[in-house]
C-alpha cells in the first residue's frame, strides 16, 4: 500500500504541472495554479503515510538528527511520507513561479524548462528562476515584488 501511495502523491500533482508547462496561457490554468488547494490531495496522501508513524516522525522533526531521519525514511511509509511532503511543497513553489513568470511576462518557452527543472530538482529550478526574476525586474527598472495577496486571492 505504501508503494501505491508513494506513486499516487506525484500522480495527484502531475496534472497541475502539466497545465503550467504545456497550457500556460489557457484560462483555467491561471485559476488552478493560483489556488493553494491543489496540494490538498497530496497532503492527504502525506497524512495517510505519516499518521501511522507519527511517534517516529515527531522524534525526527522535534529533535533533528541525521541518524533519526535515516531511521524514519527506512520505516514502511517513512520515505513515502517525506516524498509526499516534498511533492506538495514543490508544487506550491512551482505554482508561485508560474504566477510570477506570467506577471513578469516571461516566455512560456523559458518557463516550461524551469518548471521541469523544479519538478526534478526544485532547489536548482527555484534558484534559477529567482535569478531570472531579479534580472527581469532590474531590466524593467522595478524591484521584485516580495509580498502580495495569498494564492487564489485578489486585492480589493
Amino acid at each position: 500500500m505504501t508503494g501505491f501511495l508513494f506513486e499516487l502523491s506525484f500522480l495527484l500533482a502531475a496534472p497541475v504541472w502539466l497545465l503550467m508547462i504545456f497550457a500556460p496561457g489557457w484560462g483555467p490554468t491561471a485559476r488552478i495554479a493560483g489556488s493553494p488547494w491543489t496540494v490538498v490531495p497530496v497532503l492527504l496522501v502525506y497524512l495517510a503515510l505519516a499518521v501511522p508513524l507519527f511517534p517516529d516522525l515527531w522524534s525526527a522533526v522535534s529533535s533533528p538528527d541525521l541518524d533519526t531521519f535515516r531511521e524514519l525514511t527506512a520505516l514502511p511509509g517513512g520515505a513515502g511520507a517525506v516524498w509526499a511532503q516534498v511533492i506538495a511543497w514543490d508544487l506550491l513553489i512551482g505554482q508561485w513561479m508560474y504566477r510570477e513568470g506570467r506577471r513578469l511576462k516571461i516566455s512560456a518557452l523559458l518557463m516550461g524548462p524551469l518548471l521541469v527543472l523544479t519538478i526534478l530538482l526544485s532547489p536548482f529550478g527555484f534558484l534559477a528562476f529567482l535569478g531570472l526574476r531579479a534580472a527581469r525586474s532590474r531590466r524593467a527598472g522595478q524591484r521584485p515584488v516580495t509580498g502580495g495577496p495569498l494564492p487564489g486571492r485578489t486585492r480589493r
